[in-house]
């Protein structure tokens, strides 16, 4: 272990108060963010340290194109990517990183040995360690927002808050609450007994935060950092070594966030194997074989219902935390601001071509219509209206690559393209193109009419659509819609339910299902705020209590079985 050249002192002034500015917001659930949006913050003039500018944070990505990227871990064996099997951008560049595949009977020992010193270090060094990390990333926020743009397809801008800002927010989220669960049990107390006219009974106590083993970080492709930065800190915050593997797609963000954290490590004196990479050859599903190692005690995992479902019932030996699919809803029964909703919609639906765990799918729509300030509609002409909001928004093609991004893979483009021979089509999707970047797939969003009441429209509309997909579904009453909504997020789940209704009965019911079901509800949005949007340290993203996710980001329960607490008692001298 290498001389430690950031003291515990200088990371404690240097992070402190941020650290309990969290603390404060996540108590509070007021805004709060430490980490600016704007790119123009970043740079020279910047407050923040080191802080890379546009073009020096492109310079540093285009550097690492078609490079090797090596880490120094223990148990390298070979390179993965490259040229032939690498990571491919969905804006057509081929990245070309090569990264080092490892043995595992090596590299796991070797994480291993790094626990005890973590461990002893006890959960305020080790928080205010992960906030330097989270530091240094924030700083190089531009390089980073160039890698999750060539591997997820976000256009730049939201590859940019989303990859950056708001990632390093959710991963600062969960230290806070990692460090709150931490010290809820004091670390030493002298237990005295009272024996009546006896001498009383006299112990002193230790309580020792000790983390489970190894943390497996399974990243998805296309929220790489926001949602690999929550179960990675949370880990790495309660004592944890965390082996993080990513999707093949989409490595260069999580290597760049592991090089960081080693490179912190090293320097704060600890062993920078804490934190290591696992990548994987093609067909080699390495997955697979670290989530049933004896090593590995904790799993956190985005993705498919099916990987997520064969973790939790095969990974026994492990915590396993997972965000899986789910069929978001809204429910439209009135609005006073029908122009509004339909803007809000819009751009809900188009965001990032719908290839979020919170776009809207279905839209529950009363056949005999809704009442708005704009007089009544009818269900054909709300469904009509929103198809015309979304063709708004996306009439400007360069609005519309601003929005959209890239779609990320081949299957979201094969059911997007699968998605109009699924009933009538209110909204077709175009090919948009984008100047800077021709190999681009870009698509605008499609809008499929269906009957609700239908049973053989069900298998359309009670499974996840990912990606530019929705469904206006007639259904026939807004009672009948609420129904649909619970049985929806009871049988399928939900990370996000949206309502409009003027209606305070309708409201009562909407929020009823949802507290019965447990699913994030937003009522009447009609300004800037987005369904599918969640603000750390105010907004809890999935709530763990129905069948899309097990886990909330980010609570207590997100971090609290990281770690047991042990203790030693001793007889008081």
């Amino acid at each position: 272990m290498a001389a430690a050249e950031l003291t515990a002192q200088q990371l404690t002034e240097k992070h402190n108060p941020t650290l309990f500015k969290a603390l404060d917001a996540i108590a509070t659930r007021a805004y709060w963010s430490p980490h600016p949006e704007h790119p123009k913050a970043y740079g020279e003039g910047s407050p923040f340290e080191g802080s890379l500018s546009a073009a020096d944070g492109k310079a540093a990505f285009d550097a690492l194109l078609g490079s090797r990227f090596d880490l120094g871990q223990p148990g390298t064996d070979g390179w993965t990517g490259g040229s032939e099997n690498g990571e491919v951008s969905p804006y057509g560049i081929e990245l070309g990183v090569e990264y080092p595949h490892a043995d595992l009977d090596v590299l796991l020992p070797a994480m291993r040995a790094a626990i005890p010193a973590w461990r002893d270090a006890g959960p305020e060094l080790r928080a205010v360690v992960c906030l330097e990390i989270l530091a240094r990333i924030s700083a190089r926020t531009h390089e980073f927002a160039h890698a999750v743009m060539h591997t997820s397809g976000q256009a730049f801008m939201m590859a940019f808050q989303a990859g950056g800002p708001h990632a390093q927010d959710r991963g600062m989220e969960a230290v806070a609450y990692a460090y709150a669960e931490q010290v809820r049990t004091p670390g030493a107390a002298e237990w005295s007994k009272p024996q009546g006219k006896r001498d009383p009974l006299n112990l002193s106590k230790q309580f020792t935060a000790v983390p489970r083993g190894i943390a497996l970080m399974i990243g998805c492709n296309t929220f790489p950092t926001w949602n690999g930065y929550p179960g990675l800190f949370a880990s790495l915050a309660t004592g944890n070594p965390v082996v993080v593997k990513p999707h093949p797609r989409a490595v260069l963000p999580l290597a760049l966030t592991v090089r960081v954290a080693r490179e912190v490590l090293a320097e704060a004196g600890f062993d920078p194997n804490l934190v290591c990479l696992a990548t994987e050859n093609p067909g080699e599903g390495i997955a697979k074989t670290l989530a049933v190692r004896p090593e590995i005690r904790i799993i956190d995992y985005t993705g498919s219902t099916a990987f997520g479902d064969w973790l939790e019932t095969n990974a026994r030996q492990a915590q396993v935390y997972t965000e899986k699919a789910g069929v978001n809803t809204v429910v439209i029964d009135s609005t006073a601001d029908y122009k509004g909703m339909l803007s809000n919609l819009a751009f809900s639906l188009s965001l990032y071509s719908g290839q979020m765990c919170t776009t809207p799918q279905n839209l529950l729509i009363p056949r005999d219509g809704i009442t708005t300030d704009a007089g009544p509609k009818s269900y054909d002409e709300v469904v009509t209206d929103i198809a015309g909001a979304v063709s708004g928004l996306l009439g400007d093609d360069a609005r519309a690559n601003a929005l959209l991004g890239a779609l990320v893979n081949p299957d979201v483009k094969a059911r997007l393209e699968a998605a109009s021979g699924l009933g009538e089509v209110a909204l077709a999707t175009r090919e948009v193109e984008n100047p800077e970047f021709p190999g681009a797939v870009v698509r605008t969003p499609v809008i499929v009419k269906l009957d609700g009441t239908k049973p053989d429209a069900e298998a359309a509309y009670l499974s996840e659509c990912f990606g530019p997909v929705s469904f206006a579904l007639a259904v026939d009453s807004s009672a009948d819609a609420v129904e649909l909504l619970r049985r929806t997020v009871r049988d399928k789940g939900a990370m996000t339910v949206g309502a409009y209704t003027t209606s305070d009965e309708v409201e009562r019911a909407v929020e009823e299902a949802c507290l019965e079901e447990c699913a994030q509800l937003s009522l009447n949005l009609t300004g800037g705020v987005y369904v599918n949007q969640t603000a750390a340290f105010s907004d809890f993203h999935g709530s763990g209590g129905n069948p899309a996710a097990n886990a909330a980001l980010c609570d207590g329960a997100f971090v609290s079985n990281r770690f047991r607490v042990v203790e030693v008692r001793r007889e008081a001298r």
